[in-house]
């Protein structure tokens, strides 16, 4: 539900180096309750026409027997192959374009979308595993869940998790080795990312509209029927022709940030058919775009002052060794100092302020990444920033040949369909950022720019806030962290108290999302239920 590039959003981790966050998410926000010039900030009265909380309405579930149109499908059969990577075995499903206009099945190339398909091998050469498949999203939108399972997930993943289950991951519609949305050419992209997010007249307001609008109508054109087609609820009836495809009575899945809302939808839209279900990191989908952006603005400054506690209590702290404030208000004259002079590199890619300002983004997911951070700092404050500027690449997923992948694409092009726009124009967007500046005096600004990028978008939102119940499915377990960046713990909160079954477990830590980061408590708890079935208490609390 995040409304970006450039800017946060949710990110994913792509392999063995990043197993433990297992996914970074990424969006812009403020903390509901926190006034406004606009008033915007409290439920129920966002002008961006979206009405939060009890407000929103339902997720009404589809039929629970599979409509005659789509039978063709569900009964498809897959031809497993070799995929290079050791243990994971590779095929492709084919699901309708339009579920309203499926055609005449998986040969109708005219009406479906291929998707590729990835699951492990028995352990041992043994037969199928005992609770069938697990499938495992690790956010995004865009995030590859095919590397995500074959690099991460193959070897992180308890040892009995792994021999319970196949692991099977999908990419959604629009990603990665899925039919995948496409924007800019790589070197469109380098422009793109490097552009002024955090305008200071009319002639750089200009010319940040102007950078989305193009990036707008560049997608439109290299994405085609398909840029309308890549909302939550269409990848979510994805899974379930998967699921029915795999021969699974029940849809068995593991969530991280935006694949919890991914995971919360299939189980609204099909209650009987949810199986165990893990939602790690979790989003709010009855909260508008405007809400999600300010309420994460919110929580990367909660992850900041994590960090900038941290770090003034060392000596060598680039940020000065006063107190929390301080360290904000030295980062924020950083920020200005790279804005009026972008720092050399090295390459041929000066750090500009935007730059910089994802580099810091992308260190807060993970404490880990917090020495990477200092000494990327310091680097800068010498004049060098290619350490910086290494975290940005980092974050947007550019490779050292200078190759994106299409999480940036695929990210705006679900988050644009899935809910109105955050903001209709740049006006908009310049009068609500005095409270985005509230919810976060570091990074306030830059995010209530970012959430201006759906303005422009070519095609029409089809989904809009709502509330799951999921009534008559099984437990569900929610994971919220407290100083979560990416996704609030304030949003767990809120799904679990919209879904019927949910159990909700906190972690009271640092980082986005809390499964296999460290905490005994939280992965005995995710792990029993998924191979023993026994869900948590509801409200269990780890530390």
């Amino acid at each position: 539900m995040s409304q970006q590039p450039p800017g946060p959003r949710a990110r994913t981790a792509r392999g063995p180096r990043r197993v433990a966050a297992a996914v970074l998410a990424v969006t812009a926000l403020v903390l509901a309750g926190c006034s406004s010039e606009d008033g915007s900030d409290s439920p129920g009265s966002d002008p961006s026409g979206a009405h939060a909380g009890a407000d929103a309405p339902p997720l009404k579930p589809l039929s629970e027997s599979v409509p005659e149109n789509l039978r063709p499908y569900y009964n498809q059969k897959l031809s497993w192959r070799s995929c290079g990577v050791e243990g994971f075995e590779c095929a492709s499903l084919r699901v309708p374009l339009d579920y309203d206009e499926p055609g005449d099945g998986p040969d109708d190339t005219g009406h479906s979308v291929r998707l590729a398909v990835t699951r492990s091998k028995p352990q041992g050469g043994g037969g199928k595993p005992k609770g069938g498949s697990l499938h495992v999203n690790p956010g995004g939108p865009g995030g590859s869940a095919i590397d995500y399972v074959q690099q991460a997930a193959g070897l992180a993943y308890p040892p009995q998790v792994r021999d319970h289950y196949t692991l099977v991951g999908m990419d959604p519609r629009g990603v990665g080795h899925s039919e995948p949305v496409e924007c800019l050419s790589d070197k469109q992209m380098d422009s793109y990312t490097r552009v002024d997010q955090t305008p200071d007249s009319a002639k750089e307001t200009d010319a940040l509209t102007a950078a989305y609008e193009r990036f707008a109508k560049g997608c439109k054109k290299r994405s085609g029927k398909l840029l309308g087609h890549v909302s939550t609820t269409e990848a979510a009836r994805d899974m379930d022709v998967l699921r029915g495809v795999l021969g699974d009575k029940q849809l068995n899945y593991v969530g991280a940030s935006y694949g919890t809302y991914l995971g919360a939808t299939y189980a609204g839209l099909f209650p009987k058919r949810s199986g165990r279900m893990v939602l790690d990191g979790a989003m709010d989908p009855s909260l508008s775009a405007r809400r999600v952006n300010r309420e994460q603005t919110a929580g990367f400054e909660t992850a900041f002052k994590a960090f900038a506690k941290d770090c003034v209590g060392r000596s060598d702290c680039p940020l000065g060794t006063g107190g929390v404030s301080e360290a904000g208000e030295e980062l924020g004259d950083f920020f200005e100092k790279v804005d009026r002079k972008p720092l050399k590199t090295g390459s041929s890619r000066p750090l500009t302020e935007s730059l910089a300002t994802s580099g810091v983004i992308r260190a807060m997911y993970d404490e880990g990444s917090w020495p990477q951070l200092r000494e990327a700092l310091a680097a800068a404050k010498k004049g060098d920033g290619a350490p910086l500027l290494a975290l940005s690449d980092d974050y947007y997923e550019r490779g050292p040949d200078g190759e994106y992948s299409n999480i940036m694409y695929a990210n705006p092009a679900v988050n644009c369909l899935d809910a109105p726009p955050a903001f209709s124009d740049a006006a908009a967007a310049r009068k609500a950022v005095p409270s985005f500046e509230k919810a976060s005096p570091v990074f306030g600004r830059n995010f209530a720019w970012a959430a201006l990028n759906c303005a422009k978008w070519p095609v029409k939102p089809t989904g809009e806030p709502h509330r799951i119940a999921a009534e008559g499915a099984d437990p569900i377990v929610v994971v919220g962290t407290t100083r979560d960046p990416a996704t609030p713990y304030r949003w767990a909160q809120g799904l679990a108290g919209q879904l019927s079954s949910a159990r909700l477990v906190t972690y009271e830590g640092d980082g986005h999302t809390a499964y296999l980061r460290g905490s005994d408590c939280v992965d005995s708890a995710v792990t029993s239920y998924l191979v023993q079935g026994k869900p948590p208490k509801n409200g269990t609390t780890c530390h």
